[in-house]
């Protein structure tokens, strides 16, 4: 709802800044119609005068015409300034329209399947196409040993990535606080530390950490990170952490529902003699 309303105060600044652009050019017209009438009464006064009185009518002509050529100008520049504003922030609507746009199929993707594979895979594209990440590893929580454990990356081998305690490194504390950690040198070209990544998002149900996205490079088109990119952040990472635990349960649930099944099968077998 935030961004929505967001969205609809810039199309309301929208609209006003182009009938502010309506409304200059209507003075235009109106200010330059002024000016032709008054330069017809000063030329019928010209014609009825002599010649010192035509010199004087000829620079109170000229003054009066330079005058409303600067206002004009200065009126001009003002509009002008209003307008590259107005397509900066048009653009800016655009970008978060088709944002928008992205997170809501991404969103439908992640919640159209229970199958955690295929819930894995479409969460590795999202962060490929809406972040731009270029090498990325999804890591899970496991309850019993108290460590986040690879289950899918991009770019990078997942058995180079090493299993991590929680609350240890930045990884294991972001897992630990909740926070996302965002590098101050998110371009390092150099050699690439699966310890230390450059942005670390938890997976979170609510306060629930059930695991981390961590981002050890981007693709070279992507130079920063906007607001726009942080605003996914948050919200891919609630899709995706209810996406992975839904799926999770699910898959479980089915293990177990089969083990009984079997078992079941077993013992209805006729003895054998």
């Amino acid at each position: 709802m935030e961004r929505e309303t967001s969205i609809g105060k810039k199309a309301d600044e929208f609209l006003q800044m182009f009938r502010k652009g309506e409304e200059f050019t209507q003075e235009l017209l109106k200010e330059n119609e002024r000016l032709r009438f008054k330069i017809a009464q000063l030329e019928e006064a010209i014609e009825r005068s002599g010649d010192e009185a035509k010199i004087r009518l000829y620079e109170e002509r000229i003054k009066i015409t330079e005058d409303e050529l600067n206002s004009i100008k200065e009126r001009f520049r003002q509009v002008e300034e209003e307008n590259k504003d107005f397509a900066a922030k048009y653009v800016e609507v655009e970008d978060e329209n088709n944002n928008l746009a992205n997170l809501y199929v991404a969103s439908y993707q992640l919640h159209s399947t229970l199958d955690f594979n295929e819930v894995l895979r479409i969460v590795l594209e999202i962060v490929i196409n809406l972040i731009g990440a270029e090498k990325f590893a999804v890591l899970l929580i496991e309850e019993k040993t108290n460590e986040l454990i690879p289950v899918g990356t991009e770019g990078i081998s997942i058995s180079d990535i090493p299993k991590v305690r929680f609350g240890e490194g930045i990884i294991g504390t972001a897992a630990k606080e909740g926070e996302s950690y965002f590098s101050e040198n998110i371009h390092n070209r150099g050699s690439i530390s699966t310890e230390n990544p450059i942005v670390c998002i938890p997976l979170k149900i609510k306060e629930h950490v059930i695991g981390v996205i961590a981002i050890y490079s981007l693709l070279l088109q992507k130079e920063k990170f906007s607001n726009v990119d942080y605003e996914l952040f948050n919200l891919l990472a609630g899709h995706a952490a209810t996406a992975i635990f839904s799926s999770r349960l699910y898959t479980q649930s089915e293990r177990k529902l089969t083990t009984i099944q079997s078992f079941l099968d077993m013992l209805k077998e006729k003895p054998r003699r």
